[in-house]
């Protein structure tokens, strides 16, 4: 068995025979999985009807809020921005006002991922976000392609050249960005839900006078806001089509979908959790000394949506984990393409993402021309776009019938 997140690896290795069509022995050994994923996730894993792989379940739908330091916006007599302007404001003081009152120029105003990630508020002001299908005129578009997509580009290339955007961004790895939030360089950024039991308390620890909290997502000037929706599939097991045992691998896939799902999402019962006045309560050292377990259950994941909220608040309700994900999930945008990988995109969709990739981070950068973005979409259609477009479209009009 093999495991794997890329839909493009995935389709492209269905596209060369090289996968077990694993609907029989699902049919007779995977009862608990035929209970536990529902029909749109099957469907992304099914092609031609014939299911190529186990899909593990994303449990949440969202990732990305915004977390700003409020004791630093009380000191510049700032108010919690809503606008894209006011944010834009509370950037420039964050990187021009000494908010950390040590007397150098040392915070920034914002700070994003390598692979322009950490940005999808900030594209969502402006009604796009990364990756994404939007209906246009009774068909499904590229996000990547559209002009909203250029705008948001130009408002991200205005903070770098007003030096509120991280120079650094096309280097920072997680590690590093956590970095900079933990040790008081960065006061505003788009976190991840689960970031305020991370960064953020790594910082308040650091800082005992930092105080975070959430903000509103910004609103655009055509009043769009939001952020990305995550695909109800987070990965992929597949069987390889000379393996003798798939009958093994649905079995203990099955098993983790069911009777294995909780001791593997929470812990041993008595062991690393026990209940207090109705409330998960957890041993931590055992729950950190147990952590290899998320390896095992992460392979099939399923919602399990009472089973989370336990487990988000039993880890502590100040890290507010289960609030962030309610404020995502109020504001998500949603993709209209949640088919299975179609075959173009196997054999474009690796390039076509480093040529995007490339030519946004250029543009940001001022390295090149806002107006590269209309070459671009013009390359990105002759490589393969067009192509890959037909396919989602096909798809589009035989699931609308």
């Amino acid at each position: 068995m093999l495991n794997t997140s890329s839909p493009s690896w995935f389709i492209n290795f269905v596209n060369q025979k090289a996968l077990m069509s694993l609907n029989d022995y699902i049919e007779k050994y995977g009862a608990n999985l035929k209970a536990k994923i529902p029909k749109e996730a099957w469907d992304n894993v099914t092609v031609e009807g014939n299911i190529y792989a186990i899909p593990s379940l994303n449990e949440v739908n969202g990732t990305e809020i915004i977390y700003a330091r409020k004791d630093w916006l009380d000191k510049l007599g700032l108010k919690p921005p809503r606008t894209i302007q006011e944010y834009t404001a509370v950037m420039k003081a964050f990187a021009e006002g000494d908010p950390d009152g040590n007397g150098r120029k040392d915070t920034y105003g914002l700070s994003i991922l390598e692979h322009l990630e950490r940005t999808s508020p900030f594209l969502g002001a402006f009604g796009v976000q990364m990756n994404a299908w939007y209906e246009r005129d009774g068909k499904l578009v590229y996000s990547g392609i559209l002009p909203e997509m250029k705008e948001a580009l130009a408002y991200l290339r205005s903070l770098y050249d007003q030096d509120i955007l991280d120079p650094e961004f096309p280097l920072n790895k997680i590690d590093v960005l956590g970095e900079k939030v933990a040790t008081g360089r960065v006061g505003l950024y788009s976190a991840a839900w689960f970031d305020t039991r991370t960064h953020i308390a790594e910082n308040r620890k650091n800082d005992p006078s930092a105080e975070w909290i959430p903000l509103d997502f910004p609103v655009g000037p055509k009043g769009n806001h939001g952020v990305y929706s995550t695909s109800n599939v987070r990965s992929y097991n597949v069987v390889p089509l000379k393996s003798h045992n798939a009958e093994a691998v649905v079995k203990f896939l099955d098993f983790i979908a069911g009777p294995g799902q909780q001791a593997l999402k929470l812990g041993f019962e008595n062991e690393v959790w026990t209940r207090v006045n109705g409330k998960l309560s957890i041993r931590f050292a055992e729950h950190t000394k147990h952590a290899y377990r998320g390896i095992y259950g992460a392979l099939v994941d399923t919602v399990e949506k009472e089973m989370t909220k336990d487990r988000l608040e039993g880890l502590g309700e100040q890290f507010r984990l289960y609030d962030n994900l309610q404020r995502i999930e109020s504001n998500l945008m949603e993709n209209r393409f949640n088919g299975p990988p179609t075959p173009a995109m196997g054999k474009h969709q690796v390039k076509l993402s480093k040529l995007q990739e490339e030519t946004y981070t250029l543009i940001i950068t001022g390295l090149s021309p806002i107006e590269e973005f209309d070459a671009f979409v013009k390359k990105w259609k002759e490589s393969g776009g067009d192509e890959i477009s037909g396919e989602v479209n096909e798809w589009w009009r035989e699931t609308n019938k």
